[in-house]
């Protein structure tokens, strides 16, 4: 009942307000934030931590105050405490890390859902991948079923919707209006004290109105059955579904969690369910692979800028290929980092684009300059290098500097200063120090090449000319 859940909602906050990290706790008994919905037998409490800077040491991390905490609360008999982190995004889902929906698209009850449920889970939690995998799913749950007399109902002129207002109103909650006061507006609700509804023999002790004035006790029109039954059918795209929250393990990302669902789905689900995504993951999932999208269309977008700036197409190509060893940098910095190609990795990559070309135009645009004066391809590509080497490296140097502040930055938000920091100084010192000296080369293969069809173009049209005058 509630007032155990409170008991034990009170012994949680005890044991969190001993930890150090541990700034306020906020109790909701009686409230499951998972299923937004009002139950009696769950809670939900929010464990608001000390600011970033008071909280220097890495036992005093958010993961680790739910490693520690999680380890205490597995000590209470009386209750099974989960713990989470907040959703990245507010308002996608209610709980960090991955939302999972089991569909019932057959003909087979919540019973066979809930046992197919279980096996998933347990099939699930074999996979390195996975971690704190959990569904609300209970097909079983206590129930006490009230089965009315109807004829002896009217019999005793009572009216059907008295017997059921009466036990809505005792037994849960009835709405009775509104009034204001001090400029606000509050609600009226009425219900019975809680210790006359403790048990369902409490029922029998009301008594209803008849038409005629008469109380007549509910134990004379209502028999009471145990049954089990569904405590909430959750359905999801219409059909009736099971929820399962879980989270990527330590060293795995959130795709290749979702990777690991989809397989074990595959393996474990029979053809008449299926599954779906909901919260963050839906939207992960539906995104997917967009990245590779973005980095063709900002590298299609820079060739046809440089084509445009050239009138050529063939120069372009110079400056575009030293890209790759911007990308080729960021990739192993962030791989001997163990870091996670996310979404803020992929923006670095974006960005890469830009200054790797940056600096390839520096030389491609002097070369151009000195092989109109007179030089050939080669000497016009290295004395180009030559001109801007320090140009180059003093630009880049600055910017490498400038994003080492990124790489050690701490704080609230630091994770993704990081993945951007640690993949843009990577890709710069790359697309710095190997790029300088390729570029001139791909400028001199290319030229050459162009240079070598168009002589070969050059030299067969007057042939084409004679044949066609004999």
């Amino acid at each position: 009942n509630l007032t155990r859940t409170e008991r034990v909602s009170a012994q949680t906050s005890e044991m969190a307000q001993k930890n150090t990290a541990v700034d306020k706790f906020i109790e909701l008994a009686g409230f499951s934030f998972i299923d937004s919905l009002n139950r009696t037998n769950q809670g939900t409490n929010f464990v608001v931590l000390k600011d970033w800077d008071l909280r220097r040491n890495s036992e005093e991390q958010a993961n680790a105050v739910i490693a520690e905490l999680s380890k205490e609360y597995s000590q209470i008999p009386d209750a099974m405490v989960l713990m989470f982190n907040p959703p990245a995004i507010q308002g996608l889902g209610t709980v960090g890390g991955f939302e999972f929906w089991i569909e019932n698209r057959g003909q087979g009850d919540y019973a066979h859902l809930e046992n197919i449920t279980r096996q998933f889970i347990a099939k699930a939690k074999e996979r390195p991948e996975l971690s704190s995998l959990i569904s609300t799913i209970d097909a079983n749950a206590e129930q006490v079923f009230i089965d009315l007399d109807r004829s002896k109902a009217r019999s005793l002129d009572v009216p059907i919707n008295q017997i059921y207002s009466t036990l809505q109103s005792l037994f849960a909650s009835y709405y009775v209006n509104n009034f204001n006061k001090f400029g606000r507006v509050y609600r009226v609700i009425i219900m019975a004290d809680p210790k006359w509804r403790l048990t369902p023999s409490d029922i029998e002790q009301i008594y209803v109105k008849s038409t005629k004035g008469k109380m007549i006790p509910l134990s004379a029109l209502i028999t009471l059955k145990n049954a089990a039954g569904p405590n909430l059918v959750s359905r999801f795209n219409t059909f009736a579904a099971a929820k399962i929250n879980g989270s990527a393990a330590p060293g795995y990302s959130s795709g290749e969690a979702m990777t690991a669902m989809r397989e074990v789905a595959k393996e474990m689900l029979p053809d008449d369910m299926s599954f779906d995504w909901g919260g963050e993951s839906y939207q992960e999932n539906a995104t997917s692979g967009s990245s590779s999208y973005m980095m063709i269309a900002g590298l299609l977008m820079v060739f046809l800028i440089l084509a445009a700036l050239y009138e050529k197409w063939s120069l372009p190509l110079a400056i575009v290929l030293a890209v790759p060893f911007g990308i080729f940098g960021a990739l192993m910095s962030v791989w001997m980092m163990g870091m996670n190609n996310d979404v803020y990795f992929q923006i670095g990559l974006i960005t890469l684009i830009a200054l790797s070309a940056k600096n390839a135009i520096l030389i491609v645009e002097f070369a151009v300059i000195k092989h109109q004066e007179g030089m050939s391809f080669l000497e016009a590509a290295i004395e180009a290098g030559k001109l801007r080497f320090r140009a180059i490296l003093m630009t880049s140097l600055t910017f490498i500097f400038g994003v080492i502040p990124l790489v050690l930055s701490t704080g609230a938000g630091a994770n993704s200063r990081h993945s951007v920091g640690t993949g843009v100084l990577g890709g710069m010192i790359a697309a710095t120090f190997l790029a300088i000296f390729f570029v001139p080369l791909f400028y001199r293969i290319i030229s050459e090449l162009t240079q070598s069809k168009k002589e070969n173009k050059n030299s067969s049209s007057p042939l084409e000319k004679g044949n066609n005058d004999v």
